[in-house]
């Protein structure tokens, strides 16, 4: 199944100028690695910034940055590889550049629902980690206390924002209050890169807020 949801064209061109930080930089890569169509997108934007360069300095951004960056990333050299090749339970929707960071463990963060942080080489105002959750399951409706992006790496979830898929990008802030819940048929694995909290709603999720948090 195709593509459907991908970030916004301000996410995309922060990409592009190099403007987001490294948790959200991850998250936005890894739609790329899945989505012709954003990279094509940032292909673009760096012709146009290599065009705008080369009338103003000397050396002009190649327009084939994008193309070399995703092969760098992707590339498994040795050291990644056997680290790769250590990792137990990765989802196999993961980019290989992923796979080179270090993972903490799963840990339960609600009922049945499980989330594995991504250990980054950098500081990050924004967290990484991967979220899984079963068949059929869904989150209590919540909103956000900063910006969120999810990319769905294998199963599905829907909110009322639509089905979201393999591939898929899904933003969430402030202004969005949803609930999700995981399609029939496959567990759900995504890769979230978050900052701020999720503000649980309705009594139930007041009651639960202290113990269920991302």
């Amino acid at each position: 199944m195709s593509v459907v949801h991908h970030p916004d064209d301000e996410t995309l061109a922060a990409f592009s100028a190099g403007a987001l930080d490294l948790g959200q930089r991850i998250a936005v890569a890894t739609h790329l690695t899945a989505c012709a169509h954003c990279r094509d997108w940032v292909r673009a934007m760096e012709r146009v910034g290599g065009a705008l360069l080369a009338e103003a300095a000397p050396a002009a951004l190649a327009s084939d940055a994008l193309d070399r960056t995703l092969a760098r990333l992707d590339e498994p050299t040795p050291a990644v590889a056997a680290r790769a090749r250590t990792a137990k339970d990765l989802p196999s929707g993961l980019p290989r550049f992923v796979e080179s960071y270090r993972f903490g463990g799963w840990r339960w963060v609600a009922p049945r629902v499980s989330l594995r942080p991504i250990v980054l080489p950098e500081a990050s105002a924004t967290r990484v980690f991967l979220l899984k959750a079963p068949a059929g399951v869904g989150l209590l409706r919540h909103d956000h206390t900063g910006p969120e992006m999810t990319c769905v790496l294998t199963g599905a979830f829907r909110h009322e924002g639509g089905r979201y898929g393999p591939g898929d990008f899904d933003f969430g802030d402030d202004t969005v209050n949803h609930e999700p819940r995981v399609e029939e048929g496959e567990d759900c694995v995504c890769l979230v890169a978050m900052q701020g909290d999720l503000r649980w709603s309705g009594w139930l999720g007041r009651l639960a807020q202290p113990f269920l948090r991302l």
